[in-house]
């Protein structure tokens, strides 16, 4: 055995202090966490101007981010993201510094670039140009910019505007450095740069991509997970991205698993097989939480369940059968018996963090069914049957919701028929006679133009599908949006609830909408006041 000496020791000690690093680096002890929820996506895609649902929005943020954040812990207040910080140029220009050194899921830096070409025709707005009042209008003949596999969906577009419904351009002033131009003043620019649907990714993860298909079911973002395999209706796969500007993402791989079955996610988190089951009914809380290692997180959130009508309906049509259906829902006996009181009646859609724009004198229609038996007598309704199409339970106790409905409305002589379908083509599908469906609204940001505009404006998706339609209401929309004087709009916005609610109503409110997440009790996670589930290391235990 050759001995060693103290001189090979000290020349050994120095060789060895030029090896690379990860030649001794240690194993990774990150967790796998699965989350088992009802359902993954509705589309299939994970593109958020193409998903514009709750269950979309649950990864919102953490595979594409946005250049300014929401602090959902604080009111929803917005807070730096991509950008460290904006300014004011103008009533119609916000200028954003971003933070430079930011690394995208492919390795390459992500500039301003990037930003431009989010917010570009070829993958966002198509060739859509709005009016001097910032409306589409759907005789323009639009088409979609790019060729093949590379063309926008023609869904996209619409929604592009209805979010940003008069941006001209984003200027790059440098590399760290964007300029959102609109054609018309909006002091709500900044909420809706904030806003689900304005996520930013890689310009060069797009041009790489083989389609518009591909990329959408893999965006390359910089959010602190990426995508390694996304099945539509079954599981997402996400790794961490060790390079996140934000922190050493705490998880090494998160799997979202479609799970329809309440008891099934329960049964799979008491049995270990998930670590958190979304989507709880008020009803099972008790029972998770005579487990002790586990407990129920969540309450209320920034989301309102609706009854919406359909204005085309020959019976509907009449605002009179629509107030009728608002006056007769007991909405405190639905949230006492179906939510152990765990939520609340709103003012109306609109909510708190609104601020100053909120109408705090307005309520929801009161409980009355004489009044709805005496609308019924004056719009001459005989007992025709109105459809109520209806999901299997894509919200939390929508199935048992409903039928409560339905028995309100039936007690007043409204003849309401429940038709079961299965996604929401169906609940759209113009080829049968529409009523009334189950719906719910967020606010996008903390302004009425963020709901009840987007929602049942011009370009918003009731008028888009062909559901609503109110020409005083729709002026009312464009003018909110383009107005700087802040007690006009708060004037405007009275207006709208008014049309919106009681004079030609095109929905009703029914309660806040709630969720509830089971987990593991040892594990430090704080569910947000919204769909939105963060695994970011600031909220990781």
């Amino acid at each position: 055995m050759t001995s060693l000496t103290r001189r090979h020791a000290l020349a050994l000690a120095a060789a060895s202090s030029t090896l690379p690093h990860f030649a001794i680096a240690q194993s990774d002890t990150r967790p796998t966490i699965t989350v088992a929820v009802q359902k993954v996506a509705n589309t299939n895609t994970l593109n958020q101007l193409r998903e514009q649902s709750n269950v979309g929005e649950r990864t919102s943020g953490i595979v594409t981010e946005r250049l300014i954040d929401l602090d959902w812990l604080n009111g929803a207040k917005p807070r730096p993201g991509l950008a460290s910080e904006w300014r004011r140029i103008d009533d119609s220009t916000v200028e954003l510094s971003l933070r430079p050194g930011v690394i995208c899921h492919n390795g390459q830096e992500f500039t301003a670039e990037d930003v431009a070409f989010s917010f570009s025709a070829e993958a966002m707005f198509g060739e859509t140009t709005p009016d001097a009042m910032g409306r589409i209008m759907p005789d323009t003949g639009r088409r979609i910019i790019g060729v093949g596999s590379k063309a926008l969906p023609p869904e996209i577009p619409p929604v592009a505007r209805r979010m940003f419904p008069s941006l001209a351009r984003v200027d790059v002033i440098d590399k760290y450095t964007v300029r959102f131009i609109n054609a018309t003043p909006d002091v709500t620019l900044e909420g809706r740069i904030a806003a689900t649907g304005a996520e930013v990714f890689s310009r060069k993860g797009y041009q790489d991509a083989a389609s518009w298909l591909d990329f959408a079911r893999k965006p390359v973002g910089t959010g602190p997970y990426k995508v390694r395999e996304f099945n539509p209706d079954n599981s997402l796969i996400l790794d961490a991205h060790d390079a996140y500007w934000g922190g050493r993402p705490p998880i090494k791989t998160l799997r979202f698993v479609e799970v329809p079955e309440v008891s099934s996610r329960i049964n799979g988190l008491l049995s270990g097989e998930y670590q958190f089951a979304c989507d709880i009914p008020p009803d099972q809380i008790a029972s998770v939480e005579s487990h002790a290692g586990f407990e129920i997180v969540g309450g209320s959130i920034y989301n309102i369940r609706i009854t919406d009508f359909d204005q085309t309906n020959p019976i509907l049509a009449n605002p009179k059968v629509r107030m009728a259906f608002a006056h007769a829902i007991d909405r405190k006996a639905i949230i006492d018996s179906l939510w152990a009181g765990r939520t609340t009646v709103p003012k109306g859609l609109q909510f708190e963090y609104y601020g100053d724009m909120l109408i705090n004198d307005w309520t929801a229609p009161e409980y009355d069914p004489a009044k709805s038996k005496a609308l019924l007598k004056e719009a001459g309704y005989k007992g025709d049957v109105i459809p109520y199409r209806l999901l299997n339970n894509y919200y939390t106790n929508q199935v048992a919701t409903s039928q409560v409905l339905v028995e309100m409305w039936n007690q007043v002589g409204l003849n309401v028929e429940i038709g079961m379908v299965e996604n929401w083509t169906q609940i759209r599908d113009r080829s049968h006679v529409r009523g009334v469906r189950d719906w719910s609204a967020g606010s996008a940001f903390s302004d009425p133009v963020g709901c009840i505009v987007s929602q049942f404006g011009p370009n918003g998706s009731a008028q888009s599908a062909l559901e609503y339609k109110n020409d005083e209401l729709n002026k009312l929309c464009v003018d909110i949006q383009t107005s700087t004087d802040r007690p006009a709009r708060k004037k405007m916005f009275r207006r709208i609830l008014e049309i919106a609610e009681r004079e030609d109503p095109a929905y009703t409110v029914l309660h806040q909408n709630g969720a509830f997440t089971a987990k593991r009790r040892d594990i430090a996670w704080k569910a947000y006041p919204s769909f939105v589930m963060d695994f970011r290391a600031s909220n990781w235990g």
